[in-house]
């Protein structure tokens, strides 16, 4: 008798287990139209299916660690970033609770504003150079370079934007493909490619302090710095925040539009609050709100590559600076023999 109880007992407990092993099972989350992107702040229907019709006690919503009020059937999509999000409901039903997911996509409630350039000035650039990250220190350039084969190395180097003139440089291992670079506190911090770790120099002498080490990003593209924060692009739709102390990953934001989630965001640098980004592959650049990931404005710089001298190395535009004190953008290219000065005017 005592086993027969025991065994009851344990095929109870077993299919308890199997009964809220999958809540998927039981419960769905549904969104008003079955849609799964939705622009920022948009006040969308929800209702939970009832599969097997277990009897519902409560569902309580959380967006980002948030518990969303149910008005009328109808949640508020509202975030502090944008991008990929993963709304919850935990569902009490007959003694039990279980906690089901739907993977979501919120946007920018509004489309990019669109600029064009206008050239201000050009000066002499180093065609050899295959521009991954630009930035100035007063009238002093900083440039690194990549390696696209083994026939050169790549660099970090101080110019004369006026005349190209290389007033320091330093080359990087062989089988290193440098990529963006930043200055911060004294330092230039320039990022490798695919070898997951990164270079810290001193900004005065460019002489190796240190190495970091990349955390969850997937590679090192752009850098730059609003004094407290350093963004980091690694060919994802994510911006990496790095402690400028540590230069660990403290988190991201993802690049959004209004219509989707974008992926290209290579050389970067840090203007009036916003972060430019060059587009890889695209003669564009996007400005971007680096507190919600939202996409603000693209700036079309179509026919800027047709300027420079057209040879078979050439290659995309990538590279970009601003100088505080004159207020405009420096952009270049790719084994480009020009740097432009441009002033950048809403369409």
């Amino acid at each position: 008798m005592r086993v027969q109880i025991l065994m009851l007992l344990l095929l109870f407990i077993v299919n308890s287990c199997k009964s809220t092993a999958d809540p998927t099972k039981f419960f769905e989350i549904q969104l008003e139209g079955q849609k799964k992107e939705f622009q920022n702040g948009a006040m969308v229907g929800v209702a939970i299916k009832n599969k097997k019709e277990k009897e519902i006690q409560n569902v309580a919503y959380q967006l980002d660690g948030n518990e969303i009020k149910v008005d009328n059937g109808k949640i508020l999509l509202e975030v502090s970033t944008l991008g990929s999000k993963v709304l919850t409901a935990k569902v009490d039903y007959e003694g039990n609770s279980v906690e089901i997911k739907k993977n979501i996509r919120v946007l920018a409630n509004k489309a990019p504003e669109i600029y064009r350039y206008e050239i201000l000035n050009t000066y002499p650039h180093d065609k050899k150079a295959y521009t991954q990250g630009l930035e100035f220190d007063g009238d002093t350039l900083f440039e690194s370079t990549g390696n696209p084969s083994n026939i050169a190395k790549s660099v970090v180097r101080k110019l004369n934007f006026r005349t190209g003139e290389i007033y320091q440089e330093i080359a990087l291992d062989r089988k290193v493909f440098g990529e963006g670079l930043t200055l911060i506190n004294g330092k230039v911090i320039q990022l490798t490619w695919k070898s997951g770790f990164g270079y810290v120099y001193d900004q005065s002498n460019l002489e190796q302090i240190s190495t970091f080490n990349y955390g969850e990003s997937a590679e090192g593209w752009g850098l730059c710095n609003d004094g407290h924060v350093i963004y980091k692009s690694d060919g994802t739709e994510r911006i990496w925040l790095l402690d400028p102390e540590t230069l660990s990953e403290q988190g991201f934001i993802e690049t959004v539009t209004n219509k989707s989630i974008f992926n290209k965001a290579n050389e970067l640098e840090y203007v009036d609050g916003k972060i430019y980004a060059n587009v890889w592959q695209k003669e564009s650049m996007m400005i971007i709100d680096p507190k919600t990931g939202a996409i603000e404005g693209v700036i079309n710089f179509g026919g800027l590559k047709d300027a420079v001298e057209q040879h078979e190395n050439l290659d995309v535009l990538n590279g970009v600076a601003y100088h505080p004190e004159r207020k405009t953008l420096f952009v270049t290219g790719k084994n480009w023999d020009t740097l432009f000065e441009v002033k950048i005017i809403r369409k």
